[in-house]
């Protein structure tokens, strides 16, 4: 049995930094050296890729898998994702996009009610409507605007989001290890990106983007390995909760470095679609035995 202790939720904390940095890095990526989300996404996911592969012919296992459609699924919803998250990136304040990214725990609530036939609990309830005022509260500000369009472009990552979140959980139900479902998405994203990148043109690789490449891919890889080994030996609640660490390290960031201005209204909504992440992670109560 593995030890869990809290100290060991401490590595969330690590894995939001760096994911928070691999926004950074794609942000900055798009935005000043004009490449597309599709490479970005290629290099964000060969490199996992790689190394599981790798590390899969050292250990002697193997990749062969009985549920090969399951993770077809949950790939390409991943990737789908994956490419509406870097979109976003690239189109919308940090903050912004990244709070657009976990609004998937509004969309796996509503999905468990209407896909799943998931009874809900008062819990559920509460993130949900909670969740759902977070989006209309940062919604309000681009109907205003010009970024409208850009806004429920990333937000609808989200929902690719929620459905790829399901599918791994089916995924671990059926027996399948983390460290599998995690090379067939990269796969996949790799593959799929790097179509999407030759269709729609590829950034010439020079000095100045091969730090942005390589850091996109090992802040990716180390945080996926960070956050995989919070879940591990943290608690669970206290891990989900610290996971939105990556939206105030982005939103710090985007304010002080970038000069990014966020409006009232869309910190309201970015504050409800945490405290909704947060109340969702919370443990059912259970009866105390006497």
């Amino acid at each position: 049995m593995i030890k869990r202790f809290p100290l060991g939720s401490g590595w969330m904390i690590i894995a939001a930094f760096l994911f928070a940095m691999m926004n950074i890095l794609v942000k900055n990526a798009a935005t000043n050296l004009h490449m597309n989300e599709y490479e970005l996404a290629f290099w964000r996911s060969l490199l996992p890729a790689l190394t599981i592969f790798g590390a899969t012919l050292v250990r002697k296992q193997t990749l062969k898998t009985p549920f090969f459609w399951g993770h077809m699924q949950r790939s390409l919803a991943g990737t789908t994702a994956l490419l509406l998250a870097f979109y976003g990136l690239g189109h919308l304040p940090l903050a912004t996009s990244v709070t657009l990214n976990y609004t998937s725990v509004v969309f796996i609530a509503l999905l468990s009610i209407f896909w799943l036939k998931d009874k809900p609990s008062s819990k559920t309830w509460v993130a949900l409507l909670m969740g759902l005022a977070g989006i209309c509260l940062m919604l309000k500000p681009a109907f205003a605007s010009d970024r409208l369009l850009d806004t429920l472009i990333t937000l609808s990552g989200g929902i690719f989001t929620a459905f790829a979140l399901l599918q791994v959980r089916e995924l671990s139900l059926m027996g399948e290890p983390a460290w599998r479902i995690v090379f067939y998405f990269s796969a996949v994203a790799t593959i799929v990106s790097a179509i999407a990148a030759t269709w729609f043109g590829w950034s010439r690789l020079t000095s100045e983007s091969l730090p942005y490449i390589l850091g996109i891919g090992v802040t990716g890889l180390l945080a996926q390995l960070a956050m995989t080994h919070a879940y591990h030996v943290g608690k669970k609640f206290t891990v989900a909760a610290l996971s939105y660490l990556t939206v105030v390290f982005s939103a710090i960031y985007g304010v002080i470095f970038v000069g990014e201005h966020i409006g009232w209204l869309e910190i309201l909504g970015i504050m409800a679609v945490i405290l909704a992440g947060i109340v969702s992670s919370v443990p059912d109560r259970k009866r105390v035995r006497r």
